[in-house]
């Protein structure tokens, strides 16, 4: 049995490619968010809170032109208006993953990083697909 909810997919992608589109670009954001992450705080020696800021900006840009490509499948060049919307859902998200990451790494001193951000970023990442579903790559001329 499939489920297809209505309007959950823009566009005529299936409910299952838009899915795997999101999985794909949001992995290949957190892979660029982790790495370098982990080449502040290994090789730069910086603390995770202040690192952290420098690779969720790099992961920002990686996501959206990986969301535009995969996740919505866009055939408009990329634009400005475009990137600020992507730019302040991503940033609410970040904000969010940042402040739950923040809050792991004070309270188990600890911590593998890397760790705290899978978990900060499971947190983030409903709230981030609504923001570009409905907000950042929204097809005005499609009801949602």
């Amino acid at each position: 049995m499939s489920i297809r909810w209505n309007g959950s997919s823009p566009g005529s992608q299936s409910t299952m490619s838009h899915g795997l589109g999101f999985l794909l670009s949001g992995s290949i954001a957190f892979l660029v968010d982790a790495t370098v992450l982990t080449v502040l705080t290994s090789l730069v020696g910086l603390h995770p809170v202040v690192a952290r800021v420098f690779a969720i900006s790099v992961a920002l840009v990686a996501g959206w032109l990986s969301h535009r490509r995969f996740t919505f499948r866009l055939a408009t060049p990329p634009s400005f208006p475009e990137f600020l919307r992507y730019a302040a859902v991503g940033w609410a998200a970040a904000a969010l993953n940042y402040a739950v990451f923040v809050a792991i790494v004070l309270a188990w001193p600890g911590i593998v990083p890397v760790f705290a951000l899978v978990l900060s970023s499971l947190v983030a990442m409903t709230f981030s697909y609504l923001g570009m579903r409905f907000a950042a790559f929204r097809d005005p001329s499609r009801p949602t």
